[in-house]
């Protein structure tokens, strides 16, 4: 499985570490569910947004050890025909509501237009 992400996220994920120091780890071990369950498991922790032929776009709860809870967010999209996960948005809950579906809209005309 190859995994990428869009700059938002990284700049996001960059800004975020500061204050959640386990959230590299916490990145790899999701790496490491998403390699067994790209499309997730059906929890309430997992939630579809789009779905079409080409690319699958999901919101999660991420786990994160510094926050003792699951109030970080992380939306990603996955390309089963290439066998590709792109992270779109990272955040914590505290601090934004909702995750942006402009930024997911925009990724999606972009995946689905190539």
């Amino acid at each position: 499985m190859q995994f990428d992400e869009i700059p938002s996220f990284s700049k996001e994920l960059k800004r975020l570490q500061k204050r959640y120091r386990s959230l590299p780890k916490d990145i790899l071990s999701l790496k490491s569910l998403l390699e067994r369950q790209p499309e997730g498991n059906e929890s309430r922790h997992w939630r579809g947004l789009h779905k079409s032929e080409s690319l699958a776009v999901f919101k999660m709860r991420l786990a994160c050890a510094s926050l003792h809870s699951s109030d970080m967010r992380l939306v990603y999209a996955y390309h089963p025909g290439d066998t590709k996960i792109v992270f779109i948005e990272l955040y914590f809950k505290g601090d934004k509501a909702n995750e942006d579906r402009e930024l997911i809209k925009e990724y999606i005309l972009r995946a689905e237009e190539t």
